[in-house]
């Protein structure tokens, strides 16, 4: 049962790079799996209480979410769509329960690292050979899913956002065990600069400021920071002076005269008309669609959209004040957890501190990108987040000495 489940986690990691079906699938059948092994252990699963961290803010959250959606003016559409992204969450307790120890989770990062370089190679040629109209004809159907919108790195992902999503997470991730240096990361530097690089074609900004957020923050924890911050200054520095794309981009940042800003800036304007409007149930999950076009104000460049461009607002309209607390909680919750386990971590036990400390700084990266992108409604992003979320409750039961419920199958 633990070889099937070791297989099951590779092909999620492959899932989560490059694509939502298998890594869906994968999760399902994992779960599958762990609660079959449970039943066939039932003597040995009866002495060992299994943990639920973050259930209280989840479960609050998950309520809420559907008494607004039950209150919003369409509530068969408001529940369905709330409801599976509900399910998502529960993605978290099934990699918590299917990584069984420490090293499995380092195991584990690492073939999630060695995935996404693979996609960012693959980026390069994605955009290095992307024809002037954006897409590359051709009947070859492999050929066509990697280069049709191929002006910016996307992957296999259906849009740029959610590769720079799923990268930023990542890579931020294994930070702290890259700049370690050593053996390991002999072959993890390599992927981890491809990482780099293809965040750089994707020319999501708000991805960059969330990666330069959680690059400082696990800056903090290394021993060898000037050091990792110089190599950063070096690669970022040649990826803008070989891409003048790139710099552009970089220049535009702010620039209230780039039309994405100040369409970003009508969509905040009448996301917070909304909110005021509706503070207490807000217009349910999925709502934003059918009212932006009529509260639009006349600068906004797209008279229609489903999302405000901004998580914490999405999330205020959608499910109200109420909706929005329980949200926060649950990042407060977990970045609380994540702290008081990395402090009792042993420095010893680099791995265990490199995962706490990374999973803390990739979901900070995450939170400040979801500033500028409803990051927490890209199920592909999320799925990713909610994996390293996991990272410090796995290395939280090692520290108990409790075995977790995956090692029922050995």
């Amino acid at each position: 049962m633990s070889r099937t489940r070791d297989w099951l986690l590779r092909a999620l990691t492959v899932g989560l790079a490059a694509s939502i079906t298998l890594s869906e699938t994968t999760l399902v059948v994992l779960a599958v799996v762990l609660v079959a092994g449970r039943l066939a252990a039932r003597e040995r699963a009866a002495r060992v209480r299994p943990a639920w961290p973050l259930i209280g803010p989840l479960l609050v959250f998950a309520s809420w979410t559907l008494v607004a959606a039950l209150a919003s003016a369409h509530p068969g559409e408001s529940l369905l769509l709330a409801s599976r992204g509900l399910l998502t969450l529960g993605a978290f307790y099934v990699v918590l329960s299917a990584l069984p120890d420490t090293p499995a989770a380092v195991r584990f990062t690492n073939e999630l690292l060695m995935a996404v370089g693979i996609v960012a190679l693959l980026s390069f040629v994605q955009v290095g050979f992307c024809p002037p109209g954006g897409t590359l004809e051709t009947n070859n159907a492999a050929v066509r899913l990697l280069m049709r919108k191929c002006a910016r790195a996307r992957g296999f992902f259906s849009i740029y956002m959610t590769l720079a999503g799923v990268l930023i997470l990542v890579l931020i991730g294994v930070l702290p065990r890259v700049a370690r240096g050593g053996r390991a990361a002999a072959w993890a530097a390599p992927a981890w600069l491809a990482g780099v690089l293809s965040l750089g074609l994707t020319s999501v900004r708000g991805a960059w400021l969330g990666f330069a957020a959680g690059c400082g923050l696990c800056v903090l924890t290394l021993r060898r920071r000037w050091l990792v911050l110089a190599a950063l200054a070096v690669v970022l520095a040649g990826s803008l002076a070989l891409e003048p794309r790139l710099l552009h981009r970089v220049k535009s940042i702010g620039d209230l005269a780039d039309d994405t800003t100040r369409d970003r800036l009508a969509m905040l304007s009448a996301g917070l008309g909304l909110a005021i409007a509706h503070p207490l149930m807000g217009i349910g999950p999925g709502g934003v669609k059918h009212v932006y076009p009529v509260v639009a104000p006349p600068e906004a460049l797209r008279r229609s959209t489903s999302h405000l461009h901004n998580t914490p607002l999405q999330i205020v309209v959608e499910r109200g004040l109420p909706g929005l607390a329980a949200w926060i909680a649950i990042w407060v919750g977990f970045f609380g957890a994540a702290w008081r386990v990395l402090r009792r971590v042993p420095p010893s036990d680099e791995d265990g501190r490199a995962l706490v400390a990374g999973s803390m700084a990739a979901v900070a990266a995450f939170l400040v990108a979801g500033l500028f992108e409803y990051n927490f409604g890209d199920t592909e992003v999320l799925l990713v987040a909610l994996a390293v979320m996991a990272l410090p409750f796995v290395v939280e039961r090692d520290l108990a000495g409790a075995p977790g419920s995956a090692q029922l199958f050995e």
